[in-house]
């Protein structure tokens, strides 16, 4: 029963739109993008009384999708100040209105005949988005007991692939994928933001945040015990006690002062490099593709919502079977498997995609290739960024650190939506090798570089790049110091509590 109190909140704090993934459902689906078109020129043409020409659809259709992606950005930026004065908790309340808006702007874009609706509200989709992946995976880590961290940490994974998943489902034709329903796709947006405006306020804030920058132990006592479902929680409050004893910093540092220690240098180039190849190893590019490898196969028009069904469901049973197995194989093994399975899948397709023409069940294969590609990105490299990002930092780098990771993200995400359209074009079927490179060269950083972070502290983690940060490590008889200080200081809070009561 405890593991159940302690996991149950997790899957309602995970459920919010915030993965760039979920461009592909409004890039991939054919039906979508025609109606939204229609909806440019039929507005443009009772507005100036001709038709919107080719390249200025083409434009409108390329910043609304696009503008996500700076939205996104923006939300990054903005998200650390965000935190410094709301707090976690606080920061993904506030959160939810930017959902609640965007959803509001997008449902009513095509009645108020505004295509700047639909365009301002895919913005600030953006942002709520560029800030939960700040919040979140950061609350997420610092409420989890470090035996259940990376399992809870893949919930935002799991339920952003099940969120694209239910999307496609709504998006077919029996549904709402329709000419004349395809508008209220949009207010589904707002669901997991009014679920989560019920739920949160009566959950805590994160202990962490409240014993380490509030100085409220009393609060960070009581969040403990509700967290994890006990009385006791003395051990919990003692390793965060020597966490921050331990720190050089006790306030929150800037990015300035982030990217200027050397203390962890190697852990800022690792999620640097790691949030990179989150974006770079070539899954928003493999959307392109999807579609007219299945007409190659022989499936008609109508068929093709439900055979690409299947990806979205690939994608959440992969992250869930993640999810399961991460507190027993680990974060680094889950991401080397993940992008070397995808540099090999991504080379077989590039095979099957040349043959293509000549064979005819060739096209098949480079469907399951796809597949394959999807599951092994779900499969670590799709969520486990996140949790690296949140675990390689101690709590004062730690918001500093989400925004120079959700900034790589994002401009490494819209780098991709720029560059691969002309890469293709040079590059025919041969363009996913620049992926496979992305991914082989991933896969070996982490190898040499990235130690494993499983039932670990956020102090054991900090003191595994001490040695390749060259900085010292604390003796036994330091850490021992260290320990008889923090329990001399509870003694003798304990005394003065008694004293005082005996006064009284």
């Amino acid at each position: 029963m405890k593991d159940q109190k302690t996991t149950r909140p997790f899957s309602v704090l995970s459920m919010q739109p915030t993965s760039s993934r979920s461009m592909k459902t409004l890039r991939n689906s054919r039906g979508l993008t025609q109606y939204i078109k229609a909806f440019y020129n039929k507005t443009w043409i009772e507005r100036y009384g001709e038709p919107i020409s080719a390249e200025t659809v083409t434009l409108l259709w390329s910043i609304t999708v696009s503008i996500f992606s700076i939205g996104g950005l923006f939300g990054a930026l903005s998200a650390t100040l965000i935190i410094k004065v709301l707090g976690r908790k606080g920061t993904l309340l506030l959160n939810n209105s930017f959902a609640v808006i965007a959803a509001v702007l997008l449902s009513l874009g095509e009645m108020s005949r505004s295509f700047e609706m639909l365009i301002i509200g895919r913005l600030i989709m953006g942002v709520d988005s560029g800030i939960a992946l700040s919040a979140l995976p950061m609350y997420l880590g610092e409420i989890s007991p470090k035996h259940f961290r990376g399992m809870i940490g893949q919930f935002n994974s799991i339920l952003i692939c099940l969120g694209v998943f239910t999307g496609q489902v709504l998006g077919l034709p029996e549904l709402l994928g329709q000419e004349s329903t395809w508008i209220y796709l949009f207010s589904f947006l707002a669901l997991p933001a009014m679920l989560q405006l019920c739920v949160l306020p009566f959950l805590p804030e994160s202990p962490r945040y409240l014993l380490m920058e509030r100085r409220d132990e009393a609060g960070a006592e009581k969040a403990f015990q509700r967290f994890l479902g006990k009385k006791d929680v003395s051990q919990e409050l003692e390793e965060v006690h020597m966490e921050s004893r331990a720190q050089d910093k006790l306030h929150t540092v800037s990015v300035l002062q982030l990217l200027k220690s050397p203390a962890v240098r190697w852990q800022l180039i690792t999620v640097i490099i790691t949030m990179a190849c989150y974006q770079l190893c070539g899954l928003n590019a493999i959307w392109y593709y999807t579609n007219g490898i299945l007409r190659e196969a022989g499936f008609t028009e109508s068929i093709l919502p439900y055979i690409t069904l299947s990806t979205g469901a690939i994608e959440t049973l992969a992250a869930i079977i993640s999810g399961l197995v991460i507190e027993r194989i680990g974060r680094k093994p889950l991401l080397i498997f993940g992008f070397f399975s995808m540099a090999v899948f991504f080379s077989l397709l590039t095979v099957f995609l040349n043959f293509q023409d000549r064979v005819s069940w060739m096209p098949y294969l480079s469907y399951v290739c796809i597949l394959a590609v999807i599951a092994s990105f779900c499969s670590g490299p799709g969520g486990i960024p996140f949790i690296l990002t949140g675990e390689l930092f101690e709590q004062s780098y730690r918001p500093a650190a989400f925004m120079i990771a959700g900034t790589v993200n994002w401009l490494s995400n819209f780098t991709v939506g720029l560059l691969f359209p002309f890469i293709q074009e040079t590059l025919q079927s041969f363009s996913f090798l620049v992926f496979v490179a992305v991914c082989i060269l991933g896969s070996i950083y982490l190898y040499v570089v990235l130690p494993e972070t499983k039932n670990k502290t956020f102090m054991d983690i900090s003191q595994s790049f001490a040695k390749i940060n060259k900085m010292p490590i604390p003796s036994p008889g330091q850490e021992m110091e260290l320990v008889l200080s923090i329990n001399s200081d509870t003694n003798g809070k304990a005394q003065d509590a008694t004293k005082m009561q005996t006064s009284l």
